[in-house]
């Protein structure tokens, strides 16, 4: 489940970058007035019409990202709180280790005892 969620927000993520690098920014029409493309604003959509689809899609696009990582932190979340548990092993605890031996002098100065 958490994988299709995962799939689907790189989805959006792609797609948001893709719907807003295609929207114009506002300083576009300061440049159509100066002879800069002018009948650049009739494509495909129109000369407004563009604009609606393009920014109504990236808002759909950003709400959807928001929920799929709203699920995505729940997600993590709840896998925390179960890993969260650790578990020991007595024997470990149990075992004896060998005690370390001191070494007698300083390991800065080996000669000087």
């Amino acid at each position: 489940m958490e994988a299709i969620i995962l799939a689907i927000h790189v989805v959006l993520i792609i797609a948001m970058v893709v719907f807003i690098l295609l929207q114009r920014g506002k300083g576009a029409e300061a440049g159509a007035a100066f002879g800069g493309g002018g009948g650049a604003s009739q494509g495909l959509f129109g000369a407004s019409g563009g604009a609606n689809f393009l920014s109504r899609t990236t808002a759909f696009l950003a709400t959807a990202f928001f929920g799929t990582s709203l699920v995505l932190a729940v997600i993590a979340s709840n896998r925390a709180e179960d890993d969260g548990q650790i578990q020991i092993d007595e024997s470990i605890l149990l075992e004896e280790t060998a005690p370390v031996e001191q070494e007698t002098g300083d390991p800065a100065f080996p000669d000087v005892e």
